[in-house]
């Protein structure tokens, strides 16, 4: 079942920028040991706009396997090309994933009706349960409700992974969908109003550096215990807040190296975060008793 604590992992990498495929074991069972619910590999956290087509399969297959049918995989597979879109998420079927995550075109700017052939052919294409992704705020493309409600009647779409931090816009979704269809933040900071409104999740960046406290977090919230889930949200909303001082995931990476579970390897046009945010980060996972 896709929900709860949904880490977004970042993608392992050598300080030559090459992938680290002992640190990616190594995280996966670790996020397995501390409760983690499910894992999202190579979405936006993972550096998949960098990495080729063959590293981010090798990657989908590398958790797929380390993972062993424990836990929920879903494997971020969108593309501005339909081409390019298709052949990821056929390979994450071939290798085993429960679901893709497709982020909208991004670049392309598409209309609303192109967004919504765009998910319809791959849906009907490609035989794999299947998320939508909408995160205008990186692709320059906003997913309206309207379409989404229209997508979620194609069979094998399965629910969105909302990322705008919009709780009136998640209330519509959440209400107006079929029951059957998941909501899932995407936005760490407002994640537990979302599942107190319904919604069945968080696909988390703080996940990667308190996977414990996260999957805690998920549990309370959408057991509708209210109290308990916010008071645990404020203790960790400044590791949210230290986690977006820089664009996803340069913060999330460094704090990673920091706590000596990743090297320090990040990709262009990525860069390693800057040294005015390095009192700001430590001091947030410090006080969370990371280092």
């Amino acid at each position: 079942m896709i929900q709860g604590s949904m880490v977004a992992l970042v993608t392992p990498m050598a300080p030559d920028n090459s992938l680290d495929w002992a640190s990616l074991r190594n995280l996966v069972d670790w996020h397995l040991e501390q409760g983690t619910h499910g894992i999202v590999a190579v979405g936006t956290t993972g550096e998949s706009a960098t990495l080729s087509v063959e590293e981010h399969l090798a990657v989908i297959n590398a958790v797929v396997e380390q993972v062993g049918g424990r836990i929920p995989v879903v494997a971020g597979t969108g593309a501005n090309s339909v081409a390019e879109a298709m052949e990821l998420t056929e390979g994450a079927r071939q290798a085993g994933a429960d679901a893709c995550l497709l982020v909208t075109p991004y670049y392309n700017r598409p209309t609303q009706e192109g967004l919504y052939q765009f998910h319809k052919y791959i849906a009907e294409q490609v035989p794999i349960p299947q998320l939508l992704y909408n995160v205008p705020a990186r692709t320059g493309v906003d997913m309206l409700p309207e379409t989404v409600l229209r997508l979620a009647e194609v069979d094998n779409i399965i629910g969105i992974k909302e990322a705008t931090g919009d709780m009136v816009r998640a209330k519509t979704l959440i209400e107006q969908s079929a029951e059957d269809f998941i909501v899932i933040s995407g936005d760490d900071a407002t994640a537990v109003e979302l599942m107190l409104l319904g919604g069945q999740g968080d696909i988390s960046v703080t996940a990667n550096v308190v996977p414990s406290t996260m999957a805690r977090m998920c549990e309370l919230a959408i057991a509708k215990n209210a109290e308990a889930a916010r008071a645990l949200n404020e203790e960790l909303m400044p590791l949210h807040r230290a986690m977006f001082l820089e664009a996803n995931p340069i913060p999330v990476k460094w704090a990673l190296a920091q706590m000596g579970l990743i090297p320090a390897g990040i990709r262009l046009p990525m860069t390693p975060l800057a040294e005015q945010y390095h009192a700001q980060v430590d001091t947030a996972l410090r006080n969370a008793g990371l280092l």
